[in-house]
């Protein structure tokens, strides 16, 4: 295995177990490919850990549009996920609007400003995971996947806000709140309270909105996953433990200091599962 290819699937396995375990279920020749755009997208969602500040932050996202909009003659970047994404892009001429717009959104994780409404907040989950969706789609088969763009959409928007929910904790202690303002007022609380107090009814209210949300989001993918090819499969693989996650956070009511997980066994029978038969049909 090519050190470049190595770097790429340790990048995931550190940064998204999750992502790294559903993309060993994509075919051998294109398992490279898929793996350059999930660890793509961990270094972008990762630059507020490691970058503390905002203008830097900024900055390295900057450097990620001037390396994906770079002509493909270029010579390599030295970076190995930078020059495995600009490979990606190349052989299945995936469309570089979507990473702009997929670098425009995270430029709301670099400040602790709050999301103003469920709207944004899908329009979010949209340019991110929903989009990463959709490329892992158009990688793995580029004639179907136009097909089941509206179910990516779902999917991502089920995927983005479950793991947001995961990484309440995390949010909180930095001052972030990802949870939309408007459900937030619905439930009797505000983006400063939700961040700096212990809970109460308010935070509790909130966070059940949006696990609400979320299960409504997998509710409509699980509708149309059933008639999703085998040769899609694996894009859509992470949606197989969503709702397991989701019900680890009902089961404790209200995940704002503990993170929901599932054992290594649970997460590899159920990604087995949906791999080798799909979703039933609804």
């Amino acid at each position: 295995m090519a050190e470049n290819t190595k770097a790429v699937m340790e990048t995931v396995r550190a940064a998204d177990h999750d992502r790294y375990l559903a993309a060993l279920y994509a075919p051998e020749d294109k398992r490279d490919a898929v793996f350059s755009l999930y660890a793509f997208n961990a270094e972008i969602a990762g630059i507020r850990d490691r970058i503390r500040e905002a203008l830097p932050g900024e900055v390295r996202l900057q450097w990620w549009r001037d390396v994906i909009a770079a002509e493909e003659d270029r010579a390599k970047v030295g970076h190995p996920v930078a020059d495995a994404l600009r490979a990606t892009i190349s052989a299945h001429r995936l469309p570089k609007a979507a990473f702009d717009n997929m670098l425009e959104a995270r430029i709301f994780d670099l400040y602790d400003d709050p999301m103003p409404s469920r709207t944004d907040l899908e329009g979010y989950c949209g340019e991110t995971a929903a989009a990463l969706i959709q490329l892992a789609a158009m990688v793995l088969d580029p004639v179907e996947a136009p097909r089941f763009a509206e179910l990516a959409g779902r999917a991502g928007c089920t995927q983005a806000m479950t793991g947001l929910l995961l990484l309440l904790p995390l949010h909180r202690k930095r001052g972030q709140c990802f949870v939309p303002a408007d459900i937030l007022a619905a439930a009797g609380t505000s983006p400063q309270e939700f961040v700096t107090s212990d809970g109460g009814p308010g935070a509790e209210r909130a966070v059940a909105a949006m696990i609400a949300l979320a299960r409504e989001h997998l509710s409509a993918f699980e509708q149309g996953a059933s008639a999703l090819p085998v040769s899609l499969r694996p894009a859509f693989l992470p949606l197989a433990l969503t709702g397991a996650y989701l019900g680890k956070m009902e089961t404790r009511r209200l995940p704002l200091n503990d993170v929901a997980r599932l054992s290594g066994l649970r997460r590899h029978w159920l990604l087995f599962r949906r791999a080798t038969q799909g979703w039933p049909a609804v």
